[in-house]
């Protein structure tokens, strides 16, 4: 097998918040272990990378790293007046989510220079820079699923029209993402149903999708034996205020059963001083009910599932739900909303409930609780099933077939 020369591309890669950081430090190791040189070039925030890993650093100014508008100021000055930090400010200082835009320029013109990669990986910028890379390179794109769906969720939650102009310029990036897409001749995705949203969003050919699924280390995600699980203790992931993640609706549970049960709930996420989720909690009066973590690597989040008795996936929707496998592979109870791709991950091995019923979250709690034992021995048999299904073993291979494939239809487009 010829060692290939392979980069990683990510806008950002923050390595606990949201699911890109983790992804590219697994799936650049993945390629790794089979005997692949992998860079991965990334714009801040940096990812924490496996030892056998190259980080190339492509900053921009990392604007969102503060909400202030003097801090971001202070880093327009201490930058320089390049026409790509100009737009990068401007547009962040009237609502927009520049840095997809921003990034691929920059990786562009750095693979103008740097020419020794046998493929590019780009984890779902979708920037205009990509097209011209393509041309150069053989590339693939992975969309693990299209943002379309987070602003019809977000829009959904408030109907006052200054909100939804904000969101919708938040969310202008997309304008671009939906002329790129379907130009770009090879997309994996990790889930049938977001190449289904893909096709349907983003106007892409279904032949240019392929579906693989993200992995997990189940070394890392396993049962603690030595963890004793504290009853009547909730835990989900939810980032605070992001209405995909359907938090709204296991906090309303929580209220309900609070009254019957001594309950609590760990969200693995960052509470926003002053936002919705803080404003709900507050009106609900579970307070001392409600912890939340962050910041987090994985074995602390494997060590927090161990010891908790159930795991909730509230989600309205996921292109691949990273927290309904890591919940499966430490063998505990998980409850998951009937929604996207969530029920291809979960097969027969978890209570399957409709997204935004508190009520129905709320009784489906209290019968795991009722029968624990039953529902114990259904999570160890979803760790088998995420063993055998979501093993980084078996998907690097598909990666690197992928990959191979690619390069091959690229050098033949130029003979």
């Amino acid at each position: 097998m010829t060692k290939l020369k392979i980069a990683i591309l990510s806008y950002r890669s923050a390595p606990f918040g949201g699911g890109q950081g983790i992804y590219v430090k697994d799936i650049s190791h993945a390629l790794s272990s089979l005997g692949h040189s992998v860079d991965v070039i990334s714009g801040e925030p940096y990812p924490h990378l496996h030892e056998d890993i190259n980080l190339i650093k492509l900053p921009g100014m990392n604007l969102f790293e503060s909400f202030s508008f003097r801090d971001r100021l202070k880093k327009f000055i201490q930058n320089p007046k390049s026409i790509l930090n100009i737009y990068e400010f401007t547009s962040t200082l009237f609502g927009g989510f520049p840095e997809m835009h921003t990034f691929g320029n920059r990786v562009n013109n750095f693979l103008k220079k740097e020419d020794k990669y046998d493929v590019i990986i780009d984890n779902q910028s979708l920037s205009y820079g990509m097209l011209e890379v393509q041309k150069r390179f053989p590339f693939i794109e992975v969309i693990h699923h299209p943002i379309t769906m987070d602003l019809k969720h977000d829009l959904e939650t408030n109907q006052k029209f200054l909100y939804k102009l904000s969101r919708k310029r938040w969310y202008s990036f997309l304008n671009m993402q939906k002329k790129v897409a379907p130009k770009i001749n090879s997309i994996i995705t990790p889930s049938n149903n977001s190449k289904k949203d893909i096709i349907n969003d983003f106007k892409c050919l279904k032949e240019n999708i392929e579906v693989i699924n993200n992995g997990l280390d189940t070394n890392i995600f396993k049962p603690r034996k030595d963890i004793k699980r504290e009853a009547c203790r909730l835990i989900t992931t939810a980032s605070a205020d992001v209405p995909l993640k359907g938090l709204d609706y296991t906090l309303k549970a929580l209220a309900r059963l609070k009254e019957d049960l001594d309950i609590n709930l760990l969200i693995i996420g960052k509470l926003k001083k002053d936002g919705h989720t803080s404003r709900l909690i507050k009106n609900l009066g579970i307070e001392k009910n409600i912890e939340f973590k962050t910041n987090l690597t994985q074995e602390e989040i494997a060590i927090e599932y161990a010891k908790s008795s159930i795991a909730i996936v509230s989600s309205l929707y996921e292109g691949f739900g990273y927290p309904v496998i890591e919940a499966m592979s430490c063998s505990i109870p998980l409850i998951a909303t009937n929604t996207s791709s969530i029920p291809e991950l979960v097969g027969d091995y978890a209570h399957l409930i409709a997204p935004k019923n508190s009520e129905l979250l709320a009784n489906t709690i209290k019968s795991i609780l009722s029968d624990y034992q039953t529902n114990i021995n259904i999570a160890e048999k979803g760790r088998d099933h995420v063993i055998e299904k979501f093993h980084w073993d078996e998907i690097s291979k598909q990666y690197e077939d992928t990959i191979l494939i690619n390069i091959r239809d690229f050098k033949n487009a130029d003979i």
